[in-house]
């Protein structure tokens, strides 16, 4: 467990090293977690430790206002959480590519990194990621209204995987709703440039639930992206992560220990 200090905000970080050294990429595995009810935790006990298990480091990060990092008033556009990343990046020391693993939002996050820094990206693992296309702020501000009232009305129930209520998490997802930037930052983000993802050639895979609300980001992605395998798990809805751990880090797995190492472009 570690605190980095990155554009003025402390982020709570794990770096979980490889258990053995591999044939596969030395590029660490970066993961992102959602917004609200989601921190570095979701990939700790799912994902990262079974990828460092197989012999790739490993680095985790509570995204601002989440978890255990500081919790700044402003800041919080899908640009500011790339540029954090990439302030992150540098006081770990971490200058060459590395691979991204992003859920729901982080996905959203993993895709502005990858555009703005192509050379960067080995390659890319999303889960249920939104795509910042023209339309999906105004989507994002509902949903995020939305959650505001369920915290206030006590249902957060339909917010978290688990299906139970946390009242230190409604706390400070209300704290975040009312307190921060968060929803004027999201309505300010510029969508992406469809030219930008068609530029992109760093292998990317996807996995989407079959009954998920943002099934359709999927397809988007697959008509721009040149190199994308996409998963859709039966039966599944948005929580991919939590109800079908098991298939995500066979993917995961499979994916991580068969690229080939990729060096900056």
């Amino acid at each position: 467990m570690a605190d980095v200090t990155a554009r003025g905000v402390r982020f709570h970080v794990q770096r979980l090293a490889p258990a053995h050294r591999i044939g596969q990429p030395e590029h660490p595995v970066v993961f992102i977690h959602g917004l609200f009810m989601d921190n570095l935790s979701s990939f700790y006990y799912t994902l990262a430790n079974p990828v460092a298990r197989a012999g790739i480091p490993a680095i985790l990060y509570d995204l601002r206002g989440h978890g255990l990092s500081d919790r700044p008033r402003t800041n919080y556009g899908v640009d500011d959480s790339v540029a954090d990343l990439v302030a992150l990046l540098e006081a770990l020391g971490v200058d060459g590519p590395i691979h991204l693993v992003g859920n729901s939002y982080g996905g959203t996050v993993a895709l502005g990194f990858a555009v703005a820094y192509p050379e960067r990206v080995a390659s890319m693992v999303l889960i249920e990621a939104h795509v910042p296309v023209p339309g999906w702020t105004e989507q994002m501000a509902a949903t995020i209204t939305n959650i505001g009232l369920d915290v206030t009305a006590g249902e957060l129930g339909r917010w978290i995987a688990q299906h139970r209520k946390d009242t230190r998490l409604a706390a400070l997802i209300r704290d975040m709703i009312t307190r921060t930037s968060v929803v004027a930052d999201i309505l300010a983000t510029e969508p992406l440039a469809e030219e930008s993802l068609r530029a992109l050639t760093c292998p990317v895979r996807a996995v989407y639930g079959e009954h998920s609300d943002v099934l359709y980001h999927a397809r988007i992605l697959d008509g721009l992206l040149s190199r994308f395998t996409l998963t859709v798990l039966p039966g599944i809805d948005h929580w991919v992560l939590p109800k079908a751990t098991r298939a995500m880090r066979d993917i995961v797995l499979e994916w991580f220990t068969t690229q080939a190492p990729v060096n900056a472009r």
